[in-house]
C-alpha cells in the first residue's frame, strides 16, 4: 500500500528556513517521480518542485527557484524540500505526491496528508 507522510512544517519568520520531509512506504522513492505541491486558503493548488524517477532531474516553479531544493534519500526512503528565504507568500499547506510520469510533472497517483507552513513575523 502506497503511503506518503509529510512532516517538518511549522511557523517561521520571514527570511527563515524549513525542511519538509515526505516519508514513503509501500514503494521506494526512486520508483516514482515525487512532487511537492502547496495550497493556500482560497487559492488553487500549485506545483512547487518535483524530482524525476528516471534520472533524478529536478523541476521548480519560478517563484521558488534559487530558494527551494528538492532531494531524495533512497536509504531513508524520504524526499525532502529544503526551503530558505521564506516569505509570507510561501504560507500554505504543503503536500507531496507520486506522479505518473518518470520525468517531470504529470498526473498525480497518490497524495500525502499535508503539512502546514506559516511564514509570519
Amino acid at each position: 500500500q502506497v503511503q506518503l507522510v509529510e512532516s517538518g512544517g511549522g511557523l517561521v519568520k520571514p527570511g527563515g528556513s524549513l525542511r519538509l520531509s515526505c516519508a514513503a512506504s509501500g514503494f521506494t522513492v526512486d520508483q516514482y517521480t515525487i512532487g511537492w505541491f502547496r495550497q493556500a486558503p482560497g487559492t488553487e493548488r500549485e506545483e512547487v518542485a518535483c524530482i524525476s524517477s528516471s534520472d533524478g532531474s529536478t523541476y521548480y516553479v519560478d517563484s521558488v527557484k534559487g530558494r527551494f531544493t528538492i532531494s531524495r534519500d533512497n536509504v531513508k526512503n524520504t524526499v525532502y524540500l529544503q526551503m530558505s528565504s521564506l516569505s509570507p507568500e510561501d504560507t500554505a499547506n504543503y503536500y507531496c505526491a507520486t506522479l505518473l510520469r518518470p520525468k517531470g510533472w504529470g498526473p498525480i497517483t497518490h497524495w500525502g496528508q499535508g503539512t502546514q507552513v506559516t511564514v509570519s513575523s
